[in-house]
């Protein structure tokens, strides 16, 4: 975890606003270091724009918000390779504590519920990573000044996510979610299924976690089975 050394000076209470001429205080939460050091870079070259402290873990981030009260907590999603929902988590314990914080997510995974998931959890706006600087940081004063601010494509994932109906979950299942959940039929593990589909084995991880919460089973067996009712596995 580092702070900078504005990050010292005093600040207003977390979320307080910020009034006309202050710096906005951001808390950069990424578990990959080459994130934060490239977001550094780039937002530090706004004039109202400052970093006050960054955090690769939600112990850190959670300690780094009591010290330096930023206004802004910029939240990546997926802070380890084991688990999509720790940053979730994260969204919701922050926002339960200071309920002025403003967290904005920037993370590459867009997907209807999960950006549902985080409105519900406390985040005023939702960015993916490939946003182009200037909207980041329209987001980033957005929500600073207290109002919300998402990205074309994750403001299309949450209205698809709102108008989604409850009892047909696998509407909700991305092509890419039900090749994967095909692949599970075959009885192919992570590895397998992203060799099969050339991607990372952390990311069909990931894409199998998305599959059991959208069909609401437990297991990869009860996810094919379900699959198999609704059509999805032949």
């Amino acid at each position: 975890m580092i702070d900078t050394p504005a990050s010292l000076d005093a600040r207003a209470p977390v979320g307080d606003g910020v009034p006309a001429g202050r710096d906005i205080g951001i808390l950069l939460v990424d578990d990959h270091a080459i994130v934060r050091q490239g977001l550094t870079t780039i937002l530090q070259r706004e004039p109202d724009l400052l970093i006050v402290a960054e955090a690769a873990t939600s112990a850190e981030a959670k300690a780094a918000v009591v010290r330096t009260r930023p206004d802004i907590v910029l939240l990546d999603l997926k802070l380890n390779a084991s688990s999509d929902s720790e940053g979730i988590q994260l969204c919701g314990e922050l926002t339960g504590a200071h309920p002025d914080l403003g967290v904005l997510v920037l993370t590459t995974f867009l997907d209807d519920q999960l950006v549902l998931r985080a409105i519900r959890a406390g985040a005023k706006g939702y960015v993916v990573k490939d946003v182009d600087t200037s909207a980041l940081v329209r987001a980033i004063r957005d929500v600073s000044r207290g109002g919300s601010a998402f990205d074309a494509r994750s403001a299309a994932a949450m209205v698809r996510g709102l108008n989604a109906t409850p009892t047909d979950t696998s509407a909700t299942l991305t092509r890419r979610e039900r090749e994967v959940l095909v692949l599970l039929a075959h009885g192919m593990s992570n590895r397998d299924i992203g060799e099969q589909l050339f991607v990372s084995e952390t990311t069909a991880k990931f894409h199998v976690g998305n599959i059991l919460r959208k069909l609401e089973v437990a297991s990869r067996a009860e996810a094919v089975y379900k699959g198999g009712k609704l059509g999805l596995v032949t």
